[in-house]
């Protein structure tokens, strides 16, 4: 490309501070170092942690940063010695990396790369920006930085996929779908003819819902506050619904009384620590799971009744589903074309990038399952 090389002056979100609406800027992002790749952001999802950035909610995050992290792209350059991707590749950037060398990515039963930029440091690995604005240099969230038409990420965290793939679909494979999905496939491993709840029935909620009903769970229970959302997660599975409101006793007896003292499985998918204990509660003693998916406030914590534990359920948490990244992502982008499971369910909203802070106002609204923005 005739930018290759060259630095590329381009419109960003930039979250200056904490509480304040995203501004449209021109930023400058420089071109890849070496093991860097430097893409075009066709289509980014908005995510709920998204908006615990924008509203200072993670206590490690630094400003100015561009949050946006849930993308699909296209290489416009490759620094020296990169060998992954190409230009102009089709490619997902990845908020867990997958680097094939550190322990975690040589140990079957981790994805969590030590590569991975989850501390929020914002910045690449010789601890500089690529991208500046107003002669600052700006951060990156989770080392994507996606709310920007062009960004700079390691050659770890990037993955090409099928160049057939529509990018306002895919995108939730690079966030929500994956990390909903993989937390019951591959961090649950959902069983047939179990019993599942699920706590939240967002984005993230509805991907677990959908990764439960392909795992073949014969009863799954979602919870939620809002009403308005138990049609879409009927269509996409949930035998039954459950509203806590509409009841005077805690949700969590509420469930078990529905499921012969607790379900196999549970899922957190909100990311407060009240509901985060009730799924724990909500989990059969001496046999349930619980899977925690949602992202609190930095300044929260859980505390708990051991004999939760002593009797025998599990916890877990969730980290992008569990799933390696750069094995992973191609294959389900690969499921998705093969009709395995349906994306566009999950897609309520699709926006123009300068209407961001109206996805973003929808979300908080309730309103939305994903907005996804088109660049």
């Amino acid at each position: 490309m005739a930018t290759s090389g060259k630095v590329i002056k381009c419109m960003a979100a930039v979250a200056w501070a904490p509480k304040t609406p995203l501004s449209i800027e021109e930023i400058e992002v420089a071109p890849p170092k070496a093991r860097e790749v430097r893409i075009k952001i066709l289509a980014c999802g908005i995510c709920r942690s998204d908006d615990h950035v924008v509203k200072g909610l993670l206590s490690n995050q630094k400003f100015p940063v561009i949050a946006g992290h849930e993308a699909a792209a296209i290489v416009e350059s490759v620094g020296k010695e990169v060998t992954a991707v190409k230009q102009g590749d089709k490619v997902i950037p990845l908020i867990v990396p997958q680097c094939g060398e550190c322990r975690c990515c040589k140990h079957r039963n981790s994805n969590f790369c030590i590569k991975n930029d989850v501390v929020n440091t914002g910045l690449m690995e010789d601890s500089t920006s690529r991208l500046t604005c107003k002669g600052k240099p700006v951060h990156t969230f989770l080392g994507v930085g996606a709310f920007t038409e062009y960004t700079v990420v390691n050659e770890a965290a990037v993955v090409k996929i099928d160049a057939a793939a529509p990018v306002e679909r895919v995108c939730l494979i690079g966030c929500g779908f994956s990390t909903g999905y993989g937390s019951a496939v591959q961090i649950a491993k959902v069983e047939a003819g179990s019993t599942c709840v699920i706590f939240g029935l967002g984005g993230i909620g509805l991907s677990t819902l959908i990764g439960c009903r392909v795992a073949g769970a014969a009863r799954i229970i979602g919870v939620d506050v809002n009403k308005d959302k138990f049609a879409k997660a009927k269509t996409l599975g949930a035998t039954e619904c459950v509203n806590p409101r509409d009841f005077t006793k805690p949700i969590h007896e509420v469930l078990c009384g529905m499921t012969d003292g607790g379900a196999d499985y549970t899922f957190e998918c909100i990311g407060t620590i009240d509901t985060m204990t009730s799924a724990l509660k909500s989990s059969h003693p001496g046999l349930g799971t619980c899977v925690i998916i949602g992202v609190a406030a930095g300044d929260e914590r859980i505390s708990l009744d051991p004999m939760l534990m002593i009797t025998g359920r599990t916890l877990k948490g969730s980290c992008f589903g569990g799933i390696k990244s750069k094995d992973c992502v191609p294959q389900l982008v690969a499921d998705y074309m093969a009709k395995k499971f349906n994306l566009d369910e999950l897609v309520t909203h699709t926006l123009p990038f300068e209407k961001i802070n109206d996805g973003f106002e929808l979300l908080r609204n309730g309103k939305s399952i994903r907005s996804v923005l088109i660049f």
